[in-house]
């Protein structure tokens, strides 16, 4: 069984930019603020560290019973049993990585137009990554988007949507007009000297928009 997932505050981690020394305890903090799913995203170690660091945030993950995905690598996340992936437009198509991992996984997608959006839920996704809304620093070659094509997508498909791409507290209440589930946040928690206060009031100002 799919594990039900609290899209409000979605954390994807950034070893570069944390401002504690271990990911896992970066990922506990922002899970105590209210961070409802974690994505575990590692560019630029081999796969046997990725692995070991997927480990160890799993069992953060396991004790607070919030779910895990990795971003990108199916193969890390059927090794580590987490709950799902993200697949980005360059990754493997939903359709395979589903036939790889089975029905009780979650599967993400990123999609920044209509078409991309229904496509991948047609696929079989099972929420969808939209942005970048607001710009980003975490990520290159990002395409912009403005709320009234969040909007857009939100009236085209039936599965959950976050929102992705430079959210901070300042912004982040801008985006419930638009009807999405949640946010996803890097710098925005991570990269925060108080990681769980920072979390507590994303959130806060999402839920009071």
């Amino acid at each position: 069984m799919k594990p039900e997932i609290d899209y409000t505050l979605y954390l994807c981690t950034d070893r570069d930019i944390m401002t504690v020394d271990k990911i896992e305890d970066s990922v506990e903090l922002a899970i105590q603020g209210g961070c409802g799913v974690v994505q575990l995203r590692e560019k630029k170690c081999s796969s046997r560290e990725f692995y070991k660091i997927a480990m160890s945030v799993k069992q953060v993950t396991d004790a607070y019973e919030v779910p895990l995905l990795i971003n990108d690598r199916v193969d890390i996340a059927l090794a580590v049993g987490a709950d799902g992936v993200h697949l980005g437009q360059n990754d493997l198509p939903v359709q395979v990585a589903r036939e790889l991992l089975g029905e009780d996984k979650i599967i993400g997608a990123t999609a920044n137009t209509v078409e991309l959006a229904v496509k991948a839920m047609k696929s079989g996704a099972d929420y969808l990554g939209v942005g970048d809304v607001f710009g980003t620093m975490t990520k290159q070659g990002t395409r912009h988007i403005t709320l009234d094509d969040l909007k857009k997508i939100r009236q085209a498909v039936s599965i959950p949507i976050v929102a992705i791409g430079g959210v901070n507290a300042d912004n982040i209440a801008l985006l419930k007009p638009a009807g999405v589930n949640g946010a996803a946040v890097i710098s925005a928690v991570v990269g925060q000297k108080d990681i769980t206060a920072a979390a507590e009031k994303l959130i806060a100002n999402f839920l009071g928009a």
